[in-house]
């Protein structure tokens, strides 16, 4: 996927210094063939129970991405009006498209039914009921599963921990049979399914075990209670290493131990993976622009910044940052830092990095998810190119935008 030969970076069959030189920097780069291994994985390792791998698109939600999962025949896990539109617009089946969080609304929802989706996730009565007075409109029946809070601590950053009872998403687990035996008077709707999802970024996967045995004893009480419930959704969450050395929970181990816990129970499964199919697939390429150096600090600054990449500024995440060719002039301990006039827009600090000069490449590493769908025009910055590489080829999937674009729809 990402490897040096002859102490050049590649991404499969190309250097990225030449897509570098060609589509000009910052630019995020993606593996095809990585995504599609990572999906695989899931999907394979279900091979024989019925299921469906539905892909995050939050995670990164280029069309490219989403029409490479599309063929090879992934669903798609959604949280607005907007993904499905994507989801669509790539080739996606909308039958195999489940509509996941917290404040969807009425046009959302709207959307949705008219196109016919595989169900909803739903996280509150209100939202129950919405649902079902727009189901009633159209004269259809729509398919949810409540998503259930187990209050499991996913050991995983706070901001994207969402299993445990002081957070907005899901249904207290206690609450949820009340819930869905209320829901049985509201004729457009039918209980298809259960949901949890308690995190992302999970690098030890007992937490998501833990759940499953939860979530399969709650099933087995609402099919005794007369629910026709057919599927169990598992979420996502699976974590990737972000740094050098790190060791990433196995695809297919967990998988296995899924279905020990699944096969035989009269379930269908379906899994919402989502940074764990595209985070190591994807790099983000910069330039140096200049080195400075003050009383207690060195600094090298480059053309990619916090508008580009935000998640070491909103996370203080690590990403592994190496040059796109290796040379023997050693390294440097330095922030690396970006052209936006904020002290938070950093890239790394104090890490021990090649010891670059101007107009050197490097790459920042697993940047594959929540990388370009977090970027913005802050400091009215174009946003980067995004390119796909398939092979020996690479392709454009994403033309970087122009000063044009960034007042595209304003007015004087």
């Amino acid at each position: 996927m990402f490897c040096y030969r002859d102490n050049t970076f590649y991404c499969e069959e190309v250097p990225l210094a030449d897509i570098a030189r060609r589509a000009g920097t910052p630019c995020y780069v993606y593996s095809a063939g990585g995504i599609l291994s990572r999906y695989r994985a899931y999907d394979e390792g279900l091979a024989g129970l019925e299921h469906m791998v539905c892909y995050a698109v939050k995670a990164n939600s280029s069309l490219g991405v989403l029409a490479l999962l599309a063929r090879a025949g992934s669903g798609f896990d959604i949280v607005s009006g907007g993904e499905l539109h994507r989801v669509i617009q790539a080739g996606g089946d909308p039958a195999r498209v489940v509509f996941s969080g917290v404040g969807k609304t009425s046009e959302e929802v709207d959307y949705a039914l008219a196109r016919g989706i595989h169900s909803f996730n739903c996280e509150s009565e209100a939202e129950l009921a919405l649902i079902d007075a727009l189901a009633a409109r159209r004269g259809v029946r729509a398919h949810f599963s409540l998503r259930v809070n187990p209050d499991v601590d996913a050991g995983t950053h706070p901001y994207i921990s969402t299993g445990l009872k002081e957070h907005k998403f899901g249904i207290e687990i206690g609450e949820t049979e009340a819930i869905y035996e209320r829901a049985r008077g509201m004729r457009n709707l039918a209980a298809a399914g259960v949901s949890c999802h308690i995190g992302s970024q999970l690098l030890d996967t007992g937490p998501i075990l833990e759940v499953v045995d939860k979530m399969l004893a709650l099933a087995e009480r609402l099919r005794s209670a007369g629910h026709a419930i057919r599927h169990r959704d598992l979420g996502g969450g699976l974590g990737i290493a972000y740094r050098e050395g790190d060791q990433a929970p196995d695809i297919g181990g967990y998988i296995r131990r899924i279905r020990e816990k699944l096969e035989g129970k009269g379930l269908a499964v379906m899994v919402e993976p989502g940074r764990s199919i595209v985070g190591a697939a994807g790099v983000l390429i910069t330039r140096v622009l200049y080195r400075k150096r003050t009383a207690n600090k060195e600094f090298i600054v480059v053309d990619a910044a916090m508008n580009d990449l935000l998640r070491p500024s909103l996370y203080q995440s690590h990403h592994e940052i190496v040059p796109l060719r290796r040379t023997g002039f050693g390294s440097v301990v330095a922030d690396v830092v970006g052209p936006i006039c904020e002290s938070g827009d950093f890239l790394a600090r104090d890490r021990e990095i090649a010891n670059v000069a101007p107009g050197d490449l490097m790459a920042v590493c697993t940047a594959g998810a929540y990388g370009f769908v977090l970027s913005s025009n802050y400091n009215s910055r174009p946003r980067p190119p995004e390119i796909l590489v398939e092979g020996d080829r690479w392709r454009l999937i994403r033309a970087r935008e122009t000063y044009e674009d960034l007042a595209r729809g304003e007015s004087l």
